[in-house]
């Protein structure tokens, strides 16, 4: 058993120890050991009956366990399966994306950034920066709002408008770099505008002095899943070529066909 899915509580008041006997549980299965009973796990585990019947009954309510009561053994659940898709899912998205993206940086010079929505935010998980070596305050595991980044706009321009609604309801205001306070009803002006649009930029409103362009990545329901852009150090003297934005729209085609989309 891989001891590093038992970190001693006391070791770090952090931990939380029903947590911790949790994923012990999930770890104890194996491909050659795909069924146990209560019995074995405590044992395997170092657990009392009582400890570790409560951990296998949550595990079981929520779905990460099976039961078979013939034999009074448990196997992994679909539960697990679901979270191991996020994880697949996420890892071929970037894996995907990341060759795209270069490509894009090499035919502008701009640099290349692929996120996804989380919550009311944008979170950054690819940067491919330009070869000129311009500055951004950006860097994957960044989360920066979602309606003052183009990249932000994109996702949330295919949402629905009661779950916009729900997701900026009794918002005031949102502090963040350059002009990114975002009460609802701005939000929702701002999203109606951008519903219909093939690509979102935006020069020097969020982060001065970086124009910035973003296009949607589809899967195969036509659902947008992520959004890429291309960014560049811009005085805001000049318009974002249309060269760029075509670019930055079929980088993101290109994409969304390799994950089975458009």
């Amino acid at each position: 058993m891989d001891k590093t899915f038992s970190p001693s509580p006391s070791e770090d008041r952090y931990i939380v120890p029903g947590l911790v006997r949790g994923l012990r549980v999930l770890g104890a299965f194996t491909p050659k050991r795909k069924e146990m009973t209560l019995s074995e796990l405590a044992r395997e585990l170092g657990l009392s009956r009582s400890a570790a019947f409560r951990t296998v009954y949550t595990l079981a309510q929520m779905g990460f366990l099976l039961q078979d009561p013939r034999g009074k053994s448990y196997s992994l659940g679909p539960a697990v399966l679901r979270l191991g898709y996020g994880y697949m899912a996420t890892r071929e998205l970037v894996e995907i994306a990341l060759p795209e993206l270069e490509r894009l940086r090499d035919e502008t010079d701009w640099s290349a950034h692929l996120g996804v929505r989380d919550g009311d935010r944008v979170l950054y998980m690819l940067r491919i920066p330009s070869r000129m070596g311009m500055g951004s305050i950006v860097h994957v595991g960044s989360r920066l709002p979602a309606a003052s980044t183009t990249m932000g706009r994109v996702l949330l321009a295919d949402l629905d408008e009661d779950t916009m609604i729900a997701l900026y309801r009794d918002r005031g205001a949102d502090a963040a770099p350059g002009r990114a306070v975002r009460g609802q009803a701005e939000v929702l002006a701002q999203w109606r505008r951008d519903r219909d649009s093939e690509t979102i930029e935006q020069i020097g409103s969020f982060e001065a002095g970086i124009a910035s362009v973003a296009a949607p990545v589809r899967d195969m329901s036509g659902r947008v899943i992520a959004a890429i852009n291309a960014t560049i150090a811009n005085d805001g003297s000049g318009a974002i070529p249309a060269e760029i934005r075509e670019a930055v729209h079929q980088t993101g085609r290109r994409i969304s066909r390799l994950l089975g989309g458009e």
